[in-house]
């Protein structure tokens, strides 16, 4: 099942079509509607939700009360939960808090509808948190985290559900001063950046490569991790040849088919057991992550020479500390089968299934899918 959280910001673009050039404010708001203004938001959202109906059976939305998404979904026949609830007209602060809500969920996306102003709203909520997706439904529309059309922003998501390879790229949020818009004056400030999913582009180099060029795309993996690495974090190298590199890249011994405990970039014990792990994360709590790769040819990243990640080591672990890494190659070669977590509990196997961040490069990852079995 694939989680979605769901925003639409009502009034957004609202000031367009009667030449206000925004909607952020009440004041704006009450112009445009003397106006005659329509909201057009929760139609460009909907024109987004028609790609994905024949999706339901394995979709499930988290979402916000009203005209926010709650009644949209009802009318399509959409799976969701209402986790947010307001009075009255919706507010800037209650696409943030609705933001802050669902980031609390086991969402793998935020979409949302509305412009710049609603983007700055959602990164203020999740930063990078959370990959998101826009539905373009705003006067300005200057950010790089909205899909180019509606329907586009529906069709991404069909990609990441037929488990096609889906870059996460960190696209700006952008906005403009609309009092100096209006004025004829141009200002756009960057307020940060965000994970958005984006149709994926193969890289030349990677799908025609042979053995030398996919050890190039392996130590841009193994560089990338090693400079996101926390001081404060310990972290669990698993098997495997991709992960022997980020110790190469540490100049630290490896253990090839072992898991070895590193921190603070030094070794601290090399092939651990199942045991040391789970005292490390007793004495560590939420400082803890592990780094693994496939292993094997079917898509295995755990139960295949790693089992010392067992499912009790995974369930204090957390998902979301868990790092996947691969080259896009060897996600190709597994023809659209998903990823396998073959643990000793088939509930944590459970537990675990769905669309997870993989790291495929240098700032460059893919959605891609842990299956049930």
């Amino acid at each position: 099942m694939f989680h979605l959280g769901f925003i639409v910001n009502p009034f957004a673009g609202i000031g367009g079509k009667v030449g206000l050039k925004g909607s952020d404010g009440k004041a704006i708001r009450e112009e445009a509607f003397a106006r005659g203004a329509v909201s057009q938001s929760i139609n460009r959202a909907k024109i987004a939700l028609q790609v994905l109906l024949p999706y339901k059976d394995k979709l499930f939305f988290y979402t916000a009360s009203g005209d926010m998404g709650e009644e949209l979904l009802k009318e399509m026949g959409f799976s969701y939960e209402c986790v947010y609830s307001y009075q009255g007209q919706s507010r800037a602060q209650d696409t943030v808090d609705a933001a802050k809500v669902i980031a609390t969920k086991n969402a793998n996306l935020l979409l949302f509808a509305g412009g710049d102003g609603t983007a700055r709203n959602i990164y203020e909520a999740v930063g990078e948190d959370l990959p998101v997706l826009g539905i373009p439904a705003g006067v300005k529309i200057h950010s790089g985290v909205y899909a180019v059309t509606p329907k586009a922003a529906g069709l991404v998501i069909e990609q990441i559900l037929n488990n096609e390879l889906v870059s996460l790229l960190e696209t700006s949020v952008m906005d403009i001063d609309e009092g100096a818009f209006r004025r004829g004056n141009v200002r756009a400030k960057k307020y940060g950046e965000m994970q958005v999913p984006a149709e994926h582009r193969y890289v030349q180099s990677t799908k025609s490569g042979g053995k030398e060029v996919e050890a190039l795309v392996v130590q841009d993996i193994a560089e990338y991790v090693v400079e996101q690495m926390e001081d404060d974090c310990h972290y669990f190298i698993g098997s495997g040849t991709t992960c022997a590199t980020i110790m190469d890249v540490l100049k630290l011994p490896n253990t090839l088919l072992g898991i070895d405990h590193i921190f603070q970039r030094e070794l601290i014990q090399a092939d651990v057991y199942e045991k040391h792990l789970l005292e490390i994360l007793d004495a560590n709590p939420g400082k803890v992550k592990a780094i693994i790769t496939i292993i094997g040819g079917q898509g295995h990243i755990i139960g295949r020479g790693n089992q010392q990640l067992s499912a009790q080591v995974l369930r204090k672990l957390g998902r979301d500390n868990v790092i996947v890494i691969a080259t896009k190659t060897k996600l190709q070669q597994l023809n659209g089968k998903p990823l396998i977590i073959d643990s000793d509990d088939p509930t944590l196997n459970e537990e675990f299934s769905g669309p997870i961040k993989v790291i495929t490069g240098y700032e460059d990852s893919v959605l891609y899918p842990i299956g049930r079995i």
